[in-house]
């Protein structure tokens, strides 16, 4: 437990006097969705209070955008290609475009695979 030094004493109830205080911080584990932090009295370690961090936003899938937002990008894809480039070849490189590098498609796949999870 840290002290907080900005405010080390607070009002404890319990003790009905001023107290040095105990500052405790708990990270977002499979318990808890969110962060939160413990205000306690140092002398008889009575709760003083707690405070949340607001629970992360889950972002939903969504297909019908992401399809859209394919085929905006396929168009302006076929806006700027060159069209002196052989057709399979065009058909090639948009197709990588719209894909994206095999890296950040693995990072994308972990990550909807991880938000299925929690």
């Amino acid at each position: 437990m840290d002290t907080l030094e900005r405010f080390p004493r607070v009002w404890c109830d319990q003790c009905e006097k001023i107290q040095r205080m105990s500052f405790r911080v708990m990270k977002r584990n499979d318990k808890n969705d969110h962060d939160s932090a413990t205000v306690i009295c140092s002398e008889c370690k009575s709760l003083i209070a707690t405070f949340h961090a607001p629970a992360p936003q889950r972002v939903a899938a969504r297909p019908k955008r992401a399809a859209k937002a394919r085929e905006m990008a396929g168009q302006e894809i076929d806006r700027l290609i060159d069209p002196s480039t052989a057709d399979e070849e065009r058909q090639r490189r948009k197709r990588r475009l719209l894909k994206g590098p095999k890296e950040f498609r693995d990072i994308r796949d972990n990550r909807t695979k991880s938000k299925g999870r929690t």
